[in-house]
């Protein structure tokens, strides 16, 4: 009788855990269904706005894929129909020169300040701080390629003391282009000096001569 109450003690846990078991599966698969529908919906909301970017010829055709070259030959296209019917015949400005004394993708105030200093025969400070930077740079290069050149004719003391002189105008340097690029426009920043690459490039200079 205690053997078989035991029995059936085991099987009844056995039997729950099973259950617990499914309910538990039934539950995660559930969790997996409500987020694969969530993220179709958002997919498909997605779908649609980028639909909506595109030429109409090119709108709704999800299974096709959309390159730039797609986009391009649609724009094409419409250019050459619209010159086909005449749209470009009577256009305001035909056979006008083109007013150059504005930019139309710089900022107002920036793009008024420096006409204001153009009229002035002023320049922009970081345009002359490019100049300057420029010409130190230059300079800088022609002072390294006399170093080279002690060092390869083994005056090792002179091109010992050149390379303590041009790392310390290094620091310069990099100061000065470190204030141009907090100035200048964006898209107009640039590099400063780098003692390792300026070697390599001297080296690839030397040997390309």
């Amino acid at each position: 009788m205690a053997s078989q109450l035991r029995k059936s003690v085991t099987i009844g846990s056995c039997l729950s855990k099973v259950r617990w078991g499914s309910s538990l599966s039934n539950s995660s698969g559930r969790k997996a269904e409500r987020k694969k529908s969530s993220d179709d919906r958002l997919s498909g909301v997605i779908d649609v706005v980028n639909d909506r970017k595109l030429p109409p010829q090119l709108r709704g055709q999800r299974n096709n894929v959309r390159t730039e070259t797609d986009i391009v030959n649609v724009v094409e296209r419409r250019i050459w129909q619209s010159m086909e019917e005449g749209h470009f015949e009577n256009l305001p400005g035909k056979g006008k020169p083109l007013n150059l004394n504005s930019n139309p993708h710089a900022d107002p105030a920036e793009d008024t300040l420096y006409r204001i200093l153009s009229k002035n025969n002023c320049a922009p400070e970081w345009v002359e701080l490019n100049k300057g930077i420029r010409s130190d740079i230059a300079n800088w290069r022609l002072t390294l390629k006399k170093a080279r050149a002690c060092k390869e004719s083994g005056d090792i003391s002179k091109w010992n003391e050149y390379s303590d002189s041009l790392k310390a105008q290094i620091r310069s340097i990099n100061n000065k282009v470190f204030r141009y690029n907090l100035i200048v426009p964006f898209g107009r920043q640039m590099n400063g000096l780098n003692w390792e690459k300026e070697l390599a490039r001297l080296n690839e200079v030397q040997e390309s001569t």
